[in-house]
């Protein structure tokens, strides 16, 4: 089964949910492992779709450079 990609508005809110917890100290040792490497992985994930977004819109704006 196929997971859906989440976009990056939904990535940061799943961020921010993951830090809330963390600071609330509601989360339980056995969840800490899971959730720090869901929260990577999701901040690898947003760092990706910035890059792209930053060299489409470099591409926009120069048209005629190549990159």
């Amino acid at each position: 089964m196929a997971t859906k990609k989440l976009t990056y508005s939904e990535a940061m809110a799943e961020i921010e949910t993951i830090v809330a917890q963390l600071r609330s100290a509601e989360m339980n040792v056995d969840d800490l492992s899971k959730s720090v490497a869901r929260a990577t992985k999701l901040i690898d994930e947003c760092r990706a779709t910035l890059l792209r977004t930053e060299k489409e819109v470099e591409r926009l704006i120069n048209p005629d450079t190549e990159s």
